[in-house]
């Protein structure tokens, strides 16, 4: 079932070509583009997942380019470009180098596909989707950032672990930012509706928090070199899908705020509704005084970054 005309991967990564493959399988586009500006690497990922369409049975024409011109009239764009995080390196490090790479891709977002649906990958992600959206002007529900998604899917994952349980089975949401201050909502975990909380004591539900919070950074040291790519692609797809099949779906994501949660302008991982034109409304959830407070610490933390973006040359 096909529903966007063209997706736009910036970036031909580990991430941008892993994303590439899932959305031509997916087969939720005519076509995916993956655009890097090292040449050869978007044009042979590209052509590789080609060659695996008789296999597999999709129809998504897939191609690679080194020239942004090829964002030309994209439905959504997703970016993914920029430095990966190493051992030891926190995301806010990054932020500097990588606001860059994204400031020349949201100028060529907005000339070449006005009106596209944006999701950033980039890292750190809730400070690089409030930039990306800044540069390219473009209203905010259009702009999101793959945040809370797959830090859920982690969740689940290890609640699921943890009780032998379908992962499938298992809901719930993450908030927050992405990384080791993310807020797991332990009140809206459940298993088939069965509350978390009645299932798991209170130190295992502690190690699982934890281990959630740094999930990112123990794929990253096991790795050596590199980061976590698997999930985290899974993640995206699933929200290009959402948007490409208008399906209205709740998932966690970096979504502009204008007063839930009682904040204002600012990016941060919050459950959303996403449907054909990205985030159709912010749903707020209780939370408790604990989460409140971490919730409020990572709301802190973010628009520390968003000072040192304000100091950035324009």
């Amino acid at each position: 079932m096909t529903g966007l005309g063209k997706v736009v991967v910036l970036g031909a990564g580990n991430i941008g070509g892993s994303l590439a493959q899932r959305l031509a399988e997916m087969d939720v586009a005519r076509e995916v583009v993956l655009v890097d500006i090292i040449d050869g690497l978007p044009q042979g990922k590209a052509l590789d997942i080609q060659e695996s369409a008789p296999i597999l049975e999709f129809s998504t024409r897939v191609t690679g380019s080194t020239s942004l011109d090829a964002i030309h009239g994209a439905d959504v764009v997703v970016e993914t470009a920029g430095l990966a995080r190493k051992p030891g390196m926190s995301r806010s490090d990054l932020l500097t180098k990588n606001a860059a790479i994204v400031k020349g891709h949201a100028e060529a977002v907005r000339a070449q596909a006005p009106n596209a649906t944006v999701v950033v990958v980039t890292n750190p992600v809730d400070v690089m989707t409030y930039w990306f959206r800044q540069i390219s002007g473009f209203p905010s529900p259009r702009v999101f950032g793959e945040s809370g998604t797959l830090d859920t899917a982690r969740f689940r994952w290890f609640v699921a672990d943890a009780l032998g349980v379908a992962p499938r089975d298992v809901t719930g949401f993450v908030l927050g930012s992405h990384g080791d201050t993310m807020v797991p909502v332990l009140s809206l975990t459940s298993v088939s509706g069965v509350p978390l909380t009645k299932l798991l004591p209170a130190d295992r539900l502690t190690a699982i928090v934890e281990r959630a919070k740094q999930g990112g950074g123990e794929i990253v040291n096991l790795l050596k070199s590199g980061s976590a790519f698997y999930a985290p692609t899974a993640a995206q797809a699933e929200l290009v899908q959402a948007i490409a099949r208008d399906e209205h779906r709740l998932l966690s994501a970096s979504a502009h705020l204008n007063g839930e949660f009682g904040e204002k302008d600012v990016y941060i991982g919050v459950p959303v509704v996403l449907g054909r034109n990205g985030v159709e409304r912010v749903v707020e959830v209780d939370l408790s005084p604990a989460e409140r407070t971490a919730f409020g610490a990572i709301i802190a933390a973010v628009r520390s970054d968003l000072q040192i973006l304000a100091s950035l040359p324009p």
